[in-house]
């Protein structure tokens, strides 16, 4: 049986574009002698729809699609996510389902069972749950239909959250393969993660697994693909890449001898994701150019080679924006970095606004001396010039800040947090080091002076990060325990942290909450992103 799997990239809502893309898709297996072709979790209808299901015309046009699509599909049959009505009372009014085309019409829907509501998943808030799992029996076979979350076992979640395992109840009804369309985030680590669960599960049902993932940015999320295909004895037969569509044929009954597995390192991981996630966001709202501002920092260095590679470097206008704390050195990396990647970059000195703007404000000032209010002043000069650039020239705005300083409120607000899309945000700064330095290394990219000079705002006098703020080292640590794996400050400090030092970092996120419900929308790279997947009330006086 040679079974198509179609990893493409959906866009929420666009069911002509999305059709369009499933058929292609379609067609290109058929060429290549598919049997049976698979699409993602929601294909067409783009993952997550989120509260576009509520409008009134949503679904219904959904299943007009759908009709569509079956009319174009003959006897090879294809496998399509999309979202149906739960007519019946009570429950939720949707549901996310399969749809199993064949000689024109919908021959099988198939219900998602289990419905996540955790982390970035809220799918109870829309999705009434399939009652129950049964095989759909074709060409002698007996094929288990499951949809991303149906497939995860107690052992790969943080603790039992159902009642009922669909690939149980499928097993038990004596299935032959098993087949799973999934629209599973990346976060790092999760590749791996995924290849271990789908090879046991292969294993314990003794029957090969089809696993169809969906690749794309939707928002802050990023859905990374690496579609796989496991014999019954949890050997992999086939890995789709990650980060890019793909079409591939596979047989799983074929024999595995040695499993085919690409694997990326962590940096380069972070670094695809990153690219697709700015790519998608972009194209997907409208744009096609971006700009920011460049320091001759590492954070905008990152933010900068990204967008290049993303969008192209004639589409990226960099600004560098000197104040009078500003060192030559910094302008000067902006400027080579700019010539290394091919992207424009205008100098624009701050100097005279801000001598104007503390002139304008000395009537109200005083002779009170000059401390972060001044700082902030230059940071949100810079944020004007920006925004009028991206007016101007129709530039989606990037900002540049990384996950520690966002963590801690060592940022702006109307400042160098203006943006439209924060592309390094869930990057910790230690993880940008990391993924500069694979940057550069085959050849200089990011200049080297650039990842090896001690981290500065350059708002005051010889000023340096770790002024501040703890070794990025030490920050990034506790901020992993607190923020990721969710620690109470007395259980980072029995790790071995300086109890001063941990309950400073605690208090800086907790007080900063109020900023990071202003930030622009960031990519989710890590288990726990400041975002979607993080909700944490501002009025509040919890200390642990």
């Amino acid at each position: 049986m040679k079974i198509g799997l179609a990893q493409i990239n959906s866009v929420v809502g666009d069911f002509p574009g999305n059709v369009k893309r499933i058929l292609a898709a379609y067609r290109e297996c058929l060429e290549a002698g598919a049997d049976l072709v698979i699409t993602p979790e929601l294909s067409l209808t783009g993952y997550p729809p989120r509260d576009l299901v509520f409008k009134s015309t949503f679904v219904p046009k959904c299943l007009q699609a759908l009709d569509h699509l079956a009319g174009e599909i003959r006897e090879v049959p294809l496998l399509v996510g999309y979202i149906d009505h739960h007519s019946e009372k009570p429950g939720r009014p949707f549901r996310n389902a399969a749809a199993w085309l064949e000689n024109g019409e919908i021959q099988h829907r198939i219900w998602k069972t289990l419905l996540p509501t955790y982390d970035v998943f809220d799918e109870l808030r829309y999705f009434e749950p399939g009652e129950s799992c049964e095989p759909v029996v074709w060409k002698g076979k007996r094929i288990g239909i499951t949809i991303c979350e149906d497939i995860w076992t107690e052992d790969y979640l943080q603790r039992p959250l159902y009642d009922r395992d669909p690939v149980e109840e499928l097993a038990a009804k004596k299935i032959d393969l098993l087949l799973n369309l999934s629209a599973s985030p990346f976060h790092l680590g999760k590749p791996a993660i995924r290849r271990k669960m789908i090879t046991e599960i292969a294993r314990e049902i003794d029957a090969p697994v089809v696993y169809c993932n969906t690749i794309g940015g939707n928002d802050q999320l990023i859905f990374d693909g690496f579609s796989l295909v496991t014999d019954a004895a949890g050997r992999i037969s086939a890995q789709l890449p990650g980060f890019s569509e793909k079409c591939q044929i596979v047989d799983p009954f074929e024999p595995v001898e040695t499993d085919a597995v690409y694997q990326q390192n962590s940096p380069e991981e972070l670094y695809n994701a990153l690219v697709l996630g700015l790519r998608d966001y972009a194209t997907k709202c409208g744009f096609t150019s971006v700009c920011l501002g460049l320091s001759g920092g590492i954070d905008s260095a990152l933010t900068a080679v990204i967008a290049a590679e993303a969008l192209g470097g004639e589409n990226v206008h960099g600004l560098t924006m000197p104040s009078p704390y500003s060192s030559a050195g910094s302008v000067d990396d902006s400027i080579a970095l700019a010539k290394l990647i091919g992207i424009r970059c205008d100098a624009v000195p701050i100097r005279e606004p801000f001598e104007a703007l503390k002139t304008a404000m000395k009537p109200v000032f005083g002779d009170k001396p000059e401390d972060v209010t001044e700082e902030n002043i230059q940071a949100r000069i810079r944020g004007l010039l920006l925004m009028a650039l991206s007016n101007k020239d129709h530039h989606l705005l990037l900002t540049t800040g990384n996950k520690s300083e966002l963590a801690v409120g060592y940022c702006t607000i109307y400042g160098d947090m203006c943006g439209g899309l924060a592309i390094i945000s869930d990057l910790p700064k230690t993880r940008v080091y990391e993924v500069c330095r694979w940057i550069n290394r085959d050849r200089e990219i990011i200049p080297w002076n650039t990842i090896e000079k001690p981290p500065s705002a350059e708002l005051r006098p010889d000023q340096k990060d770790q002024d501040t703020l703890p070794p990025y080292e030490i920050l990034d640590g506790i901020l992993e325990l607190y923020i990721e794996q969710h620690l109470s400050t007395d259980e980072i400090i029995s790790r071995g942290f300086d109890e001063t030092t941990v309950r400073w970092i605690q208090r800086r996120v907790d007080l900063n909450e109020w900023k990071r419900h202003q930030a622009a929308p960031g990519l989710r790279v890590t288990s726990k992103a400041f975002g979607i997947g993080r909700r944490m009330p501002i009025a509040q006086r919890f200390v642990g």
